[in-house]
């Protein structure tokens, strides 16, 4: 039988929430009173301020929220108009950081968008609008292939427009940031529009290529991009032996504006706001510190936790451990994915035995979620995901059917417990084995293999919007 120092307090805090319904309660107010919660809107502002008071509630200190400053953006109208061979308008969404347009040009269809064949097609891509799909794990791909980087292709080969359908049937149109961060770390509008359709429109488009080869269409786009605020909310459960020494959990609050982002964020932000009330009350003389925090504007670039992680350099060193919960009110098979801190699988595996859950340890990183900015300074950092994780794409997620009816209250209660039980060991573990990585081990992690592709397309990236700046400095 293994041994458990924590079993009175993992029982005070599964029995505690697994009988509450504050979480579904603060779920419930997150989206259907805030909506969206996305950058600029009214719900934004009143979710941060609602998650602050809940924070003072629960009896956290040094609550506080830090404004971030970015380059924000509104929807406006968008038209998508075929133009040739037959005229038809096609429904259609702006994605967000896209720029205003009012463009015509032939169509290219990618298909899945995979990497070989941008590369094998750039010289038909030029001049033209791509079409692909949502797919993140086309045929012989076995990384994710994201969004953005479908877009950045399409810029490199020189097209004038990107169309991105949804590649599953009856969700509607898939939205996603496309924007950019400059040399300053500052983000800004992509260099060609882009939008999004529904999996059927998608289609029909595909059959129209296939049989006339060359497709026209004009795309028109009113969108807007303006200097905005948001904000990130923290509060801390100080240390009583050394508070300096800090676990961080995070979860960023805003969805897209076009649904209430219930499960893909706020599910993540309601287990943050329940393990912050539990372990107020069962964890409350922890050697180091808990520190809470809700980021604002990651869809649109990270930017909240980017600025955070900028604002705090000098505190980096202290950073025992970031646990990123985007989401983890949505995972169905939960684990822990360490992004590449092998000296940390076996304390992690004890612990899944020694808490009599069984969940599965990893090893991955990615670019998409708010521990990257933090393993970029390289400290520890992990997140509640799948770790076999499915190359079949986000399903309701970034749709405008990611709504409340579509998250259990079994699911998050799951992820509170665990999230809790974990911290609970986290701040208590007394010889911690790793510390801060050098910058330079970090970017030779991300030469490595299994990332170096990717890692060298975003250098291409970077040069290719850092070059077109000049060229309008210099106009």
């Amino acid at each position: 039988m293994t041994n458990n120092p924590f079993l009175s307090q993992d029982q005070q805090i599964v029995g505690d929430i697994y009988t509450a319904n504050e979480m579904m309660d603060n779920l419930t107010t997150l989206c259907d009173e805030f909506g969206s919660r996305f950058g600029g809107t009214e719900g934004e502002r009143k979710a941060a301020d609602f998650m602050k008071a809940k924070l003072e509630a629960y009896g956290l200190s040094n609550i506080h929220l830090e404004p971030v400053e970015y380059t924000g953006w509104t929807r406006g109208q968008a038209t998508l108009e075929i133009i040739s061979p037959i005229r038809k308008e096609i429904p259609c969404i702006s994605l967000p950081h896209s720029p205003p347009t009012d463009i015509e040009a032939g169509l290219i269809d990618m298909g899945d968008g995979a990497p070989a064949d941008f590369d094998a097609h750039s010289d038909e891509i030029k001049g033209k609008m791509v079409l692909t799909n949502s797919v993140v794990g086309p045929p012989g791909v076995s990384r994710w292939i994201h969004r953005t980087e479908k877009y950045g292709r399409s810029i490199l080969a020189g097209a004038t427009g990107f169309i991105f359908a949804n590649h599953y049937p009856g969700y509607g149109p898939a939205t996603g940031g496309i924007g950019h961060e400059d040399e300053a770390g500052l983000n800004e509008a992509g260099l060609i529009p882009g939008i999004s359709v529904a999996y059927e429109d998608g289609a029909f488009i595909q059959r129209l290529i296939k049989r006339h080869g060359k497709v026209k269409i004009r795309l028109k786009t009113t969108d807007r991009i303006e200097p905005m605020t948001s904000w990130n909310i923290i509060a801390d459960l100080p240390g009583k032996e050394t508070p300096e020494q800090v676990v961080i959990i995070g979860c960023h609050y805003d969805g897209h504006d076009i649904s209430q982002g219930a499960g893909d964020p706020a599910s993540g932000v309601a287990a943050v706001l329940e393990t912050a009330r539990v372990l107020v009350q069962y964890g409350a003389h922890l050697p180091c510190t808990v520190r809470f925090a809700l980021w604002g504007v990651e869809e649109i670039g990270l930017i909240g936790s980017k600025q955070y992680v900028e604002a705090h350099k000098d505190d980096l060193e202290n950073i025992r451990f970031y646990l990123n919960m985007d989401a983890a009110g949505m995972v169905e098979e939960k684990g822990i994915v360490l992004n590449e801190w092998p000296e940390l699988k076996d304390i992690f595996s004890a612990w899944s035995e020694e808490m009599a859950l069984g969940f599965e340890v990893g090893q991955s990183v990615h670019a998409f979620s708010d521990h990257f900015p933090f393993f970029m300074q390289g400290a520890p950092t992990g997140g509640m995901q799948q770790v076999r994780r499915s190359l079949s794409g986000r399903g309701y997620g970034h749709t405008a059917y990611d709504t409340l009816d579509k998250v259990t209250l079994r699911s998050l209660r799951e992820a509170a417990a665990m999230a809790a039980r974990l911290l609970l060991r986290l701040a208590s573990a007394g010889d911690w084995p790793v510390t801060r990585r050098a910058r330079d081990d970090v970017l030779s992690l991300l030469d490595g293999p299994d990332y170096r592709e990717e890692a060298e397309f975003r250098k291409q990236l970077a040069a290719h919007y850092a070059k077109e700046r000049s060229k309008l400095e210099i106009g």
